[in-house]
């Protein structure tokens, strides 16, 4: 299975549909497997009192600190959510989108969707967690924030309530944008997988794309990464984002290192193949040998090409009788 790459729009739309296509543009022209979007209503997700988180309010650089009056503002609506999901269609791209709230549950599962993700801000919410696992559908459950006890806890809520476990992939994530390098933590994605013997995969909020490459080679199945149009646009998530030609970068960076990771048997490459006999070496007269003689260390060396006697043969020849006479470097 190769690895599921999603470009995550998340909220960089900026409550404009038309930038939402345009962004399913870029994700569909990268290469990415899905472009996933985020389904809530403000009222639903936070009290009218909530502040913005640190990152949020330097993002935004408004004196407006309030997530609710932020959040209004990226609502997307069912007629919207319609729209996206035949446009992402006719580009030949899947359509995601994180639910916040269990209205949200609700409509995506009525709009049809397969997968559902779940951000790891709801990864301690009981009821949410029941409601998705409910469905029956693919879960993708990020993991920033969580202890061990605390994925293990979500996966146990998920499957008893009716999601099978070879449904669910976790993420390893850092819900802190953007991520230090410090704190990604990229063998934690191992831990999880060895304790819970689950599908894993890396939600990636550092800047750059060398992590979600180096998650790749460890086994991430699944890769999700924000990306906008313009780092410099106004919003809580452009500037953790990826641009377009980045985006492009590390689509085709993972699947280069997918074709390179293989399939685990060493041996001779195709490619590699004609090579074995000029860069390889055989055994050959170090001078003029006349048959009846002796072959010795002294009348005989190794040398390239490699399609005569392998000097692994060494020791069985030396002390041998020549056949034959040789003239210099020919192969014994």
């Amino acid at each position: 299975m190769s690895v599921f790459i999603i470009a995550e729009a998340g909220v960089n739309h900026n409550g404009s549909i038309a930038l939402a296509k345009k962004l399913i543009d870029v994700a569909s022209e990268a290469g990415a497997d899905a472009v996933k979007f985020q389904t809530f209503k403000a009222s639903n997700l936070v009290s009218k009192t909530a502040q913005k988180a640190d990152y949020q309010q330097e993002n935004m650089q408004e004196e407006d600190t309030s997530q609710y009056n932020m959040l209004k503002k990226l609502e997307l609506d069912v007629a919207t959510h319609k729209e996206l999901i035949a446009y992402s269609k006719s580009k030949e791209i899947m359509f995601l989108s994180t639910p916040f709230d269990h209205d949200s549950i609700e409509m995506l599962s009525d709009l049809g969707l397969s997968i559902f993700k779940i951000p790891s801000g709801e990864i301690t919410n009981l009821p949410y967690l029941k409601h998705v696992g409910s469905l029956g559908k693919e879960v993708i459950l990020s993991t920033g924030m969580a202890s061990m006890d605390e994925i293990k806890d979500a996966l146990d809520i998920l499957v008893k309530a009716g999601t099978l476990k070879e449904n669910i992939t976790i993420l390893h994530a850092n819900t802190m944008y953007p991520t230090p390098m410090e704190d990604v933590n990229l063998n934690a994605m191992l831990s999880i997988q060895k304790k819970y013997d689950v599908r894993v995969g890396y939600s990636d909020h550092t800047l750059g794309i060398e992590v979600d490459i180096a998650a790749v080679a460890m086994g991430a199945k699944v890769i999700e990464k924000h990306f906008t149009l313009d780092k410099t646009m106004q919003g809580p998530d452009h500037k953790a984002s990826l641009e377009p030609d980045e985006l492009i970068a590390m689509v085709k960076s993972i699947r280069n290192i997918e074709q390179a990771l293989g399939n685990g048997i060493k041996k001779p490459s195709k490619s590699e193949t004609p090579n074995i006999k000029v860069a390889r070496k055989s055994i050959v007269a170090r001078k003029s040998i006349k048959k009846g003689e002796i072959l010795t260390p002294n009348n005989m060396t190794v040398k390239r090409p490699g399609d005569g006697i392998s000097p692994m043969k060494w020791d069985e020849i030396v002390g041998s009788v020549a056949q034959k006479s040789y003239v210099e470097d020919e192969l014994i």
